[in-house]
């Protein structure tokens, strides 16, 4: 798109094409994943089998980052998000029909490779569709979407678990996948003009290309994705720690999450309008400080207070990474970029909850919470430095 605004029906179109289906596939997605690690154990599995499985979701993701981004370049965002979502569907039956853990574990694996294709696709296709001066927004919603699905999904599980037992999540995920796949096949196609003499890209190639992105704005991006993960990594066992049961832990983690419901399109506003920094320093630093002020919090009200400040962090914060990987990606290869952004942004986020196991094993989780709470302090600074804005690209129809 190259005009410099979005009107009503470009958002209309991002609404029934792209956030409508995202939602559906999410809830699904998130009615099934509380439940993995249950479906193993029901299987057999041990409890450090059943935590191997759950692994094994985020594993394939990773893995399956940059075959995704060459899956989306070769066959086009719209095809490639129809096709990944059947895949999904295909995975959930096979994780329904699994009768023995390896075959869960296959299924879920094989889950965590189409999620990345899905991811890929949906954030090259806003990219290239929204104009620079709508980006944030737009990836902000996604993002807010992302947390609405998250959010909705495991109460829809629940009510449908009560009422078919637990196979049926993964039939309520094949519903919601395949109605994403069929509503998603009415994208339109982004048109792309490759300069003369473009040769084919390559994914290594472009990974070289712009190392030096990765290794300052994206390191910046990681340590940004490893504070969010590390909130649900060390809320519970900080609830735990101090005594709260079950029923007040999940109530503390309703209010946060309800905090982050409430801010993405705030934050993606603030983004198009201030600039990226306004909006990923403020969110780093005030998890960090949340971080921070977590061992010195021995009641439910003290924790509950934590955890709405790292709801408003992480809400304002939601799509900031999607956008500074979009600010940086070239015209062309731009898909095997963003596998690449996607790549780094995730090893920072599978790296929080180990750091926060191995520091609570040798140490203590006061210090576990210290060092995330150090790293969004030194991560904000470090955005300020890179999150610097795009030089505009004249052959990039989302500048």
């Amino acid at each position: 798109m190259t005009d410099s605004g979005m009107s009503g029906g470009h958002w209309r179109m991002l609404a029934v094409s792209v956030y409508l289906p995202t939602t559906l596939a999410l809830v699904g997605f998130g009615a099934v994943t509380p439940l993995i690690a249950i479906t193993a154990l029901d299987l057999g599995a041990s409890l450090a089998e059943s935590a191997l499985i759950v692994a094994l979701l985020g594993i394939g993701a990773l893995v399956g980052a940059l075959p995704a981004g060459i899956i989306a370049d070769r066959l086009g965002e719209r095809r490639a998000l129809v096709v990944s979502l059947v895949v999904d569907a295909g995975c959930m039956a096979m994780a329904a029909f699994a009768n023995n853990v390896w075959a869960l574990g296959a299924a879920v694996f094989l889950l965590g490779v189409s999620e990345a294709v899905v991811t890929i696709a949906r954030q090259s296709f806003v990219t290239e569709f929204v104009p620079y001066t709508h980006r944030a927004r737009a990836l902000s919603t996604l993002g807010g979407v992302f947390r609405i699905g998250s959010f909705v999904g495991p109460l829809v599980g629940a009510g449908v678990v009560t009422l078919g037992g637990l196979r049926a999540a993964y039939w309520l995920a094949i519903v919601t996948s395949l109605a994403a796949a069929v509503i998603s096949a009415y994208l339109p196609d982004v048109e792309r003009e490759a300069p003369p003499g473009t040769l084919p890209v390559r994914t290594g190639a472009v990974l070289r290309d712009h190392a030096g992105v990765f290794l300052t704005v994206g390191l910046g991006a990681a340590a940004l994705t490893l504070v969010r993960t590390s909130r649900d990594a060390l809320l519970p066992l900080w609830a735990s720690s101090i005594g709260l049961d079950a029923a007040q832990t999940s109530l503390i983690f309703a209010a946060s999450s309800f905090v982050d419901l409430t801010l993405f399109y705030l934050g993606g506003s603030l983004m198009d309008r201030l600039g990226r920094r306004a909006v990923a320093v403020p969110a780093m630093l005030i998890m960090g400080t949340c971080f921070g002020l977590l061992p010195l919090s021995a009641t439910a009200i003290g924790l509950g207070a934590v955890a709405v400040g790292l709801g408003l962090g992480n809400g304002i914060s939601a799509g900031v990474v999607m956008t500074l990987g979009s600010d940086a990606s070239p015209a062309v290869g731009r898909t095997q970029f963003l596998a690449g952004w996607r790549l780094t942004t995730g090893v920072g986020g599978a790296l929080g909850p180990v750091m926060i196991s191995a520091l609570a094993a040798v140490a203590s989780l006061s210090v576990a919470a210290l060092a995330v709470a150090a790293i969004g302090w030194v991560g904000g600074a470090w955005l300020w430095h890179w999150a610097t804005p795009p030089r505009p690209d004249p052959s990039d129809p989302g500048i």
